[in-house]
């Protein structure tokens, strides 16, 4: 199933290997390095990390997202799903640095965050997690943007080495999330 999920100014669809160049030139930065757990090192391990993200989508446990603006790859979007089932999913995104502070972020939460909820043309969830580090306030800011509320503080747990903040969104909560 081919999902492409857009809006006037950004389009997620699924990574393709011919987004490799464009993975690797984004994940050389610090500050991407700094709050991710994932590493990607140079072209070849882009090819290998694009084939980990379409093998999620055939488990259906990592529904991951190559997030577009103005046509050019500026970050990424995944809905993850344990199993592959279940009415809870848990959202991920980083964006690339020159795309930071555009809101991109926010918006491609917002995007993956409806589709996620649609029962009829997405996946008809009920609840979506969102995880970050509390020392990261630039992902409290895109959660919030996106509707999703702090609903905790949590301990330490791999592989975040630091306090993490917990925000959800349900589906028909107002303001719709």
């Amino acid at each position: 199933m081919t999902v492409v999920l857009s809006s006037a100014e950004l389009t997620l669809r699924a990574w393709a290997a011919a987004d490799a160049t464009a993975l690797a030139a984004l994940a050389d930065d610090a500050e991407l390095r700094r709050w991710t757990s994932h590493r990607v090192a140079d072209e070849d391990d882009a090819v290998r990390w694009i084939a980990a993200q379409q093998a999620g989508w055939a488990t259906r446990e990592r529904l991951s997202f190559a997030v577009l603006a103005h046509g050019q790859v500026a970050g990424h979007a995944v809905l993850k799903r344990p199993g592959g089932t279940g009415a809870v999913g848990e959202i991920g995104y980083w964006t690339g640095a020159p795309a930071r502070g555009l809101g991109l972020a926010s918006r491609a939460v917002e995007l993956l965050t409806a589709w996620a909820f649609d029962a009829d043309q997405g996946q008809g969830l009920t609840r979506l997690e969102l995880f970050h580090n509390v020392g990261n306030p630039a992902s409290c800011r895109v959660a919030e943007k996106a509707g999703f509320a702090l609903e905790a503080v949590l301990p330490p747990r791999p592989p975040h080495p630091l306090d993490g903040h917990l925000h959800v969104c349900e589906r028909g909560t107002v303001p719709e999330c």
